[in-house]
């Protein structure tokens, strides 16, 4: 192992992997907005609401996500849309976790005890009072694992736009491998910056469990 090598990479592979965390924080705040959204439009009792939801849901979760970077960066020119790498990067990723963290927020909320919201509704609260101060809170630690889980898959998933010329740690470690012809030492470096961003993650989100669960 070239340990020069590693070490002389190490400052640049530092400055990518705060690209791939930007991308990711971007992303997953899109992703979150958006999935709240989805999640109450699939729940409501309106067919003009849930049929738009349930087709977002199924075309972002039915398609490679990196056909979807490719359309909204490549394909996005040709109708007047002109991102930047970065900004079609993240826009991408969000629209695309955001398919998939609705149904963990949908099946969290379905999930709460019906009888929660009959008890609601016998003391004449509304749909929307019901939901915002009985069913919500309850939903919310049962949303933290599925959610982590799909948080982690985003953070995995950030690697995809490299391909679409972000100067992420993936798009780094190819330029590097094709200067030095180590893929070892340079896929060392990067998997070691991703993995200190999951854990560190994956820390965070334990304990906003535990916190949860005791509260």
């Amino acid at each position: 192992m070239d340990i020069a090598l590693i070490q002389k990479t190490f400052p640049y592979f530092a400055q990518a992997a705060w690209v791939t965390i930007l991308v990711s924080l971007l992303a997953l705040v899109l992703g979150l907005a958006l999935a709240s959204l989805l999640t109450m439009m699939r729940l409501s009792q309106s067919t003009m609401l849930r049929f738009p939801a349930i087709a977002y849901i199924s075309l972002f979760r039915g398609t490679p996500c990196l056909v979807q970077l490719f359309l909204l960066y490549f394909g996005g020119a040709q109708i007047g849309i002109n991102l930047s790498p970065f900004t079609a990067g993240w826009i991408g990723l969000g629209l695309n976790i955001a398919a998939y963290m609705s149904e963990s927020m949908r099946g969290a909320i379905i999930a709460v005890d019906r009888s929660q919201s009959e008890a609601a509704r016998s003391i004449g609260f509304g749909r929307a009072r019901t939901m915002v101060l009985i069913i919500l809170p309850q939903a919310a630690r049962l949303m933290i694992r599925p959610l982590g889980v799909n948080i982690v898959a985003l953070i995995k998933g950030s690697a995809l736009v490299s391909a679409i010329s972000v100067i992420d740690l993936t798009y780094t470690a190819q330029r590097y491998i094709s200067a030095t012809y180590k893929p070892f030492e340079i896929f060392t470096v990067a998997a070691f910056f991703y993995m200190v961003i999951i854990i560190t993650v994956t820390i965070v989100l334990r304990w906003l469990d535990r916190r949860f669960v005791i509260a």
